[in-house]
Formats: C-alpha cells, sequence, structure tokens
C-alpha cells in the first residue's frame, strides 16, 4: 500500500512509499482508513522539531471503518465506522495511567510519530482506544475527533469556561476555531479571536459562518491587551486560550488575561524556549493550564458535541489526495487552509 513517511531524522525526509498491509493482533482491528487530518505536528515532524521514530507512517487524526477483527475483540464488528485515541503502548501500569493520563505516559508512542500511522489506506489499532462514531455524524468531520477532543479534554475539562466568561482566543486556527465555538457552548458572553493579516481572508470568514467570533483583534494593528481591557471595563479577560503556539500570542495571552484569570495553553511552539512575561503573571496570581493531548473524557464529550450540532467542524475541511501532500502541508503554513484531509 502506498503510505506517507517519515524516512529519516532531519528537516524534510518525508516521501510516499510502498509500505505492507498491516496484520491486526488479536487484541485489535485492522481499519480501512477513510480521511486523515494534517495535524500541525504533522508539519513539526516535517521540519524535525516534535519527536518522532522513524521510518514511521505519519498521520494520527483519522476516520474510517473496520474491516477485519483480531480474535480477542469483542465490542466491534466489520463494518463499524471508527475513531481512535493515539494513545498506542501506554504502559497501564505506571503511575500515570493508574491515575488515568495514559496520554503523557513515557511508554507511549502514538501512531503517526511513535508507530505507523494513518496517512495510509490501512492502519491496525488496539480496540481499547476506539470509538464507535454514530451514523449522524460524517466521516469527514469524524476525521476531526481528535482534535475536538484535545479542546474538549484542555478547555472544558481542566480549564474551564463558566456561564458568562469572557474568552479571548489567540489564533485562528482549527484548534482555535473548535476552542471559540465550545466556549460559545459553555456560555461564554463573549469571544474574540486574536490573529494576523493572513488570517482575514479563510480563517476569519469561516469564524464569521460559524458565529463563534464577536470580535476579530488584528494583532499586527491592535494592542491586543489594550483592547481586551477596554471591552472588559480595565478587568481583562476570564479566560484566554493560547492556540498558536507564537512567542508574541503567548505573550499576550498572559497580558489579557485579568487577575486571578485562566489561561489554557494548546498551542505547541517550534521553538524549544520562548520568553515570556513570568512576573506578570505571578501578579495577576494566573491559573496557566498546560495541556498535551486528550483524555477519554474529552473523546466523548467531542462525539456527543459532533453529534448533536453544537460543535460543527465542516466549515473548515479540504479534502485532497494523498499524493498532493505536499502542496497540502504548504497551504496550511501559509494559513491558505485551516484542516486538510488526505485521502488514499
Amino acid at each position: 500500500m502506498k503510505a506517507l513517511v517519515k524516512v529519516q531524522k532531519g528537516d524534510g525526509f518525508v516521501e510516499i512509499r510502498e509500505c505492507p498491509k498491516p496484520v491486526p493482533k488479536a487484541d485489535e482491528v485492522l481499519i480501512r482508513v477513510a480521511y486523515t487530518g494534517i495535524c500541525g505536528t504533522d508539519i513539526h515532524i516535517l521540519h524535525d522539531q516534535f519527536s518522532y521514530w522513524p521510518p514511521v507512517i505519519l498521520g494520527h487524526e483519522f476516520s474510517g471503518v473496520v474491516e477485519e477483527t483480531g480474535r480477542a475483540v469483542t465490542g466491534l464488528k466489520a463494518g463499524d465506522r471508527v475513531v481512535g485515541e493515539p494513545h498506542n503502548l501506554a504502559c497501564g501500569k505506571c503511575f500515570l495511567c493508574r491515575n488515568g493520563n495514559i496520554q503523557i505516559c513515557d511508554s507511549k508512542r502514538s501512531i503517526g510519530w511513535g508507530i505507523d500511522g494513518a496517512f495510509a489506506p490501512y492502519l491496525v489499532m488496539p480496540e481499547k482506544l476506539l470509538h464507535k462514531v454514530s451514523e449522524r455524524i460524517s466521516l469527514k468531520a469524524a476525521a476531526m475527533a481528535e482534535p475536538c477532543a484535545i479542546v474538549a479534554h484542555q478547555l472544558l475539562e481542566r480549564t474551564g469556561v463558566r456561564p458568562g466568561d469572557y474568552v479571548a482566543v489567540m489564533g485562528m486556527g482549527a484548534i482555535a476555531l473548535i476552542a471559540a465555538q465550545m466556549a460559545k457552548a459553555a456560555g461564554a458572553s463573549r469571544v474574540v479571536m486574536c490573529g494576523c493579516e493572513s488570517d482575514i481572508g479563510v480563517r476569519l470568514a469561516a469564524a464569521e459562518r460559524l458565529g463563534c467570533c464577536d470580535r476579530f483583534i488584528h494583532v499586527q494593528k491592535e494592542d491586543t491587551a489594550a483592547v481586551i481591557y477596554d471591552e472588559t471595563g480595565n478587568i481583562g479577560a476570564d479566560v484566554v486560550v493560547e492556540a498558536s503556539g507564537a512567542e508574541a500570542a503567548i505573550g499576550n495571552a498572559i497580558l489579557s488575561a485579568r487577575k486571578t484569570g485562566r489561561i489554557c495553553a494548546i498551542g505547541l511552539t517550534a521553538k524549544e524556549k520562548v520568553s515570556i512575561p513570568w512576573n506578570v503573571a505571578m501578579q495577576k496570581v494566573l491559573d496557566i493550564q498546560f495541556n498535551m493531548s486528550s483524555s477519554y473524557n474529552g473523546w466523548c464529550m467531542a462525539l456527543k458535541m459532533l453529534e448533536s450540532g453544537v460543535l460543527s467542524v465542516e466549515e473548515m475541511i479540504r479534502v485532497m489526495k494523498l499524493q498532493e501532500w505536499e502542496r497540502a502541508f504548504s497551504k496550511l503554513e501559509r494559513g491558505e487552509a485551516i484542516k486538510i484531509l488526505l485521502e488514499c
């Protein structure tokens, strides 16, 4: 089968290669992949800015249909529509796993960077990491379940949005648009989204159609914190979602939050270190939730929100062929698309 492979360490070294079709073990299922989303992590791996174990098939945000089950599988059958948590090889025995944090187990090797992933026609996954997908959710939308689960876990479970909160979102990508919608669904009174000139086209238009952006703050032309303080009567944002990973945005998140406010840090930076106004954060007594990956409850919430229509993602999606991966990655890096799904 043709698959998109990170061949070796270094910037670049990604190519389509012929790979063997995987065979499921007793507790695994073989999935015919429908769609796989390009994540910021995939772009980081392309540029050697994230941990990975090459050679490895990329891709961890997927939807698909069960084609074959291992002999020990009891809860799934051929024809079931599924998505999966990328928490492969978590040990299940360590302190983190026993406390429900398999997503950050030291032994975890996710599909797409630790073991072979979903930028391929077929994928194997353990039954325990799979979720059935309602017929009311399209397979395109289901391929967005993983980023939706991340936001549900990190914004709703850990940081929390309370009815009436003023929420500021740094960034305009897929995670930011999902976060803005979830903040609205949780009762935020106002959601402002902060972006740059390149966001004004595709991304801002999508935010307006989704109805999740009450105001756009142009960070290259406006003082983000000053605008937010002016709108809140010199108080600041109750919740700031940092979904860009940009150093300036991380600083703005701290400057824009109110005293005793909450910051939900989702965006990964490509840098090893960034400079932040630490003393400001201390003096404001901020709660900053640093986050990584998703929880089981986050997946359940995300799928229910997609099924009910509270969360809409089709507006963000563009589908391209696996063979077009280079053009797709470039479009995302240039801000010309929000979320691109690849299909084989």
